[in-house]
């Protein structure tokens, strides 16, 4: 099939790819640290059953190709995977290219340029642009998904996609989520449990009945930009049958489908030296990229920067949370507890008690924003426990008796909850934390459908300066959606990048 792409982490390999340990190897040689979930202990990346590597330094191809199928086409191409000194490569097209893919989202700031170049675009001799400090998704491909194809949109500090109803907003930001659950280990069938639904409609199925779509993004960091695409065959059984992983132009990781009677893939990755690739089979319901640190020893130069790529993607992808807050879920008393912010906040209350008693500095701060978008004289924000133990938070309204967060307004209500998202971090919101990777290195992003619902112009604008003011220091981002009239008032807000989906 036409479908390549890189690899994947989390979630333990099944018993034909378990690794087995090797020794440490010397810290000028030591791998990158192992961000996937669910690792365990003592089990270092090495050699599985089943790899191979490739004894010697000069090209080699495949003696034999195999006849594949992009399962968004009817059309069969043949792939060949080579290798060469440079990288991997392989015989066919990248994922999202080829004639007529190349539809790129009109995006604009407040300054009214285009903000659709492609990070890192070009080949590997020129000049490389200076490094993120911290790994954050740049750009999405939507190469066939749902009902978008060959779309690239660009992601800045505070992006907002604007359109009418059914442009493809929320199929947008839900590729995003899909990926970054992917980079975080969880099973394909997990990710989506209605592949079809995904399929673009005039995707005709092949003489096998296989059909799926592509989905893919570029995550910017200290090893520079790097891109992953992803090929899913959604019919008639649910399998990843391509991933690519490249990096300035050289392909790190390739793995295809060879062989549709088994539940792998075949993977080729980057070794250099003496051993310019290794194969082996991967999973075919896993992201490969996010279990290359289970696999890749990180020994020589070709491994240590594949295993920098594939690490800065998946904490990159795994940075991210996705926050519908639900007003109605917010008024009840809740028990207190852990105080880890949910999906929905349904327990506001619950982490507003936890950051009265031990994040003061982000309470105070969360009060002195709350006045801005609740109506009438806000003078704090308090916490009340009730004699069945439970828990409410309240308005302190000066003189005025305190009013309780259950009589605000939807609109409030879901103001008061993307503002305090905004102003904690990934130790008080309810998220797979890369525990392995200092919070100093993490950028963490906030993904909402909807930011301008129940909102009115003052609390939009409001929620804007305030989305803006904390991206700015570069440890948080947002990508959402809007209305046309949020998205008029953020196109007037310096920082934020406005991705209009309209036909």
């Amino acid at each position: 099939m036409d479908l390549t792409g890189g690899p994947a982490l989390a979630r333990t390999p099944r018993p034909d790819t378990v690794p087995h340990p090797r020794p440490t190897p010397p810290p000028s040689q030591a791998p990158a640290p192992d961000t996937r979930r669910g690792t365990r202990p003592g089990q270092g990346p090495g050699p599985a059953p089943g790899t191979r590597t490739e004894p010697d330094a000069t090209p080699r191809t495949e003696p034999e190709s195999e006849t594949e199928t992009d399962p968004d086409t009817t059309v069969r191409t043949t792939v060949r995977a080579e290798t060469e000194p440079g990288g991997v490569k392989a015989g066919v097209d990248p994922i999202g290219t080829g004639a007529g893919a190349g539809v790129r989202a009109r995006a604009r700031t407040r300054t009214g340029g285009e903000a659709g170049a492609r990070p890192g675009a070009g080949s590997g001799a020129e000049a490389e642009p200076p490094a993120v400090p911290r790994p954050v998704v740049t750009e999405l491909r939507l190469s066939a998904y749902g009902g978008r194809r060959g779309a690239t949109y660009p992601l800045g500090p505070v992006t907002l996609f604007t359109g009418p109803s059914g442009s493809g907003k929320s199929t947008v930001l839900g590729a995003y989520e899909a990926l970054a659950r992917l980079g975080a280990g969880d099973p394909l069938a997990e990710v989506f449990p209605d592949p079809a639904a995904h399929v673009p409609e005039s995707a005709r199925p092949d003489s096998q009945g296989r059909r799926g779509f592509r989905i893919g993004c570029t995550v910017d960091g200290p090893a520079g930009p790097v891109r992953l695409d992803l090929a899913v065959q959604a019919e008639p059984e649910l399998r990843i049958v391509g991933e690519r992983l490249t990096r300035h132009g050289r392909t790190l990781l390739t793995t295809a489908l060879r062989d549709p009677g088994r539940s792998t893939v075949q993977a080729a990755w980057l070794t250099a030296g003496t051993t310019p690739v290794t194969r082996a089979p991967l999973p075919d319901d896993l992201l490969g990229t996010a279990l290359l640190p289970l696999r890749v020893a990180g020994a020589t130069e070709g491994q240590r920067e594949v295993l920098a790529a594939a690490e800065q993607t998946v904490v990159g992808l795994r940075s991210l949370f996705p926050c519908g807050p639900v007003p109605d879920r917010m008024r009840a008393p809740v028990l207190p507890g852990e105080g880890r912010l949910l999906r929905d906040c349904g327990n506001l209350a619950e982490v507003l008690h936890r950051t009265h008693n031990a994040c003061p500095r982000r309470h105070q701060r969360f009060a002195a924003v709350a006045g801005a978008g609740c109506a009438g004289p806000v003078t704090g924000v308090g916490v009340q426990r009730l004699p069945d133990g439970t828990v409410r938070a309240l308005l302190a309204r000066g003189t005025r008796p305190a009013t309780p967060l259950g009589r605000l307004g939807d609109g409030e209500l879901r103001y008061l909850a993307l503002a305090l998202t905004l102003l904690t971090g990934p130790g008080v919101l309810a998220m797979d934390r890369i525990a392995e990777v200092p919070d100093a290195m993490q950028c963490l992003t906030l993904l909402t459908d909807d930011l301008d619902r129940g909102l009115d112009a003052r609390q939009t604008a409001a929620l804007l300066a305030l989305t803006t003011a904390i991206a700015a220091d570069g440890h948080i981002r947002l990508v959402g959606s809007a209305g046309a009239e949020a998205a008029a008032q953020a196109r007037r807000t310096e920082g934020v990048t406005v991705v209009d989906l309209t036909p």
